[in-house]
């Protein structure tokens, strides 16, 4: 099959058009028009429905667009292992995590690895939902739960617990706790137990909220849990890896806290030997023993043993 065919036609494909794909290729309308149809004829089949709004996938344009887009990761696989030098780090770095850990622990140590690795371009995508590694839409994930995914080499970093946290002044103003129940007095800042978040931490919140709590705010994120509590609004629901960059927050209810969450760092098999990923995974590992470190120096009497 005539690669240069399949080429344009998964530029079409994705792009939905003749004329995008053709401004993407550097082609003209016409040239691209005519190799969707040379493979067309060479299948004996209809690839595209055409519509005055556009091009759409038919079935077997769906099964072969499967299969260009497996291939086209295959092809940035072994684009980025080739172009991994022996000696130096360089080019681009897809990084996956959770919004909370991403923005408010991840990000704030990236200018140290940037000084180190100036070449290097990050991608860091936020968000809840688990990206394929396999099929490469992240070369490196950071996850509150051991991955799942097949052909993955992964590595436990550390654990963390969802605890209670306020501002002194908002304590001052309103009163410490003595005992669970003095929740129901209080205004509580968490993620709703029903957003995507760790279920360790919809679990305390459900419990919490069991209390006869009067008033609450629920935020979608972490770091809005976090900017509501510093802001003296309420007590929050938030990671315990906060408190090295955040100790001024005062621990409410140290007895209670959510059950333990694993965080594990991921990529696939075929990066093992990338020195994009190496880098990145030894200088998380480095801020991890400081921060752990750090936290010991702080509060010893809240640091619990890590693996």
């Amino acid at each position: 099959m005539d690669w240069d065919k399949l080429r344009i036609f998964h530029a079409v494909a994705d792009a939905g058009s003749l004329t995008h794909a053709g401004d993407a290729l550097h082609l003209s309308q016409s040239a691209v028009s005519r190799q969707v149809r040379g493979l067309e004829e060479s299948l004996n089949t209809t690839l595209f429905h055409r519509h005055a709004r556009g091009l759409i996938l038919t079935e077997q344009g769906e099964l072969l667009f499967d299969a260009t887009r497996a291939m086209m990761k295959r092809l940035e696989t072994a684009t980025a292992r080739i172009r991994d030098s022996e000696e130096e780090v360089f080019g681009e770095l897809r990084v996956t995590t959770t919004t909370g850990f991403g923005s408010l622990w991840l990000a704030p140590r990236l200018p140290k690895f940037y000084e180190k690795y100036p070449d290097l371009r990050i991608d860091l995508m936020l968000e809840e939902r688990v990206l394929d590694l396999p099929m490469r839409e992240a070369d490196v994930a950071i996850r509150m739960k051991e991955p799942s995914q097949a052909d993955l080499i992964r590595k436990r970093l550390m654990s963390v617990r969802m605890r209670m946290y306020a501002s002194p002044e908002y304590l001052d103003r309103q009163g410490r706790l003595s005992s669970i129940e003095d929740v129901s007095r209080h205004r509580l800042i968490c993620q709703s137990p029903a957003a995507a978040q760790v279920a360790a931490g919809a679990r305390l919140v459900q419990d919490l909220l069991s209390n006869d709590v009067s008033s609450s705010l629920t935020v979608n994120s972490y770091f809005g849990v976090l900017q509501a509590v510093i802001n003296g609004l309420g007590i929050g629901v938030l990671p315990d890896y906060l408190v090295e960059d955040f100790s001024t927050l005062e621990r409410v209810l140290p007895e209670v806290e959510s059950e333990e969450v694993p965080v594990f760092l991921a990529f696939p098999e075929e990066l093992r030997h990338s020195k994009r990923i190496a880098a990145f995974r030894d200088f998380v590992q480095e801020e991890i023993i400081t921060h752990r470190r750090r936290l010991r120096e702080q509060r010893p009497d809240e640091v619990a043993d890590r693996r």
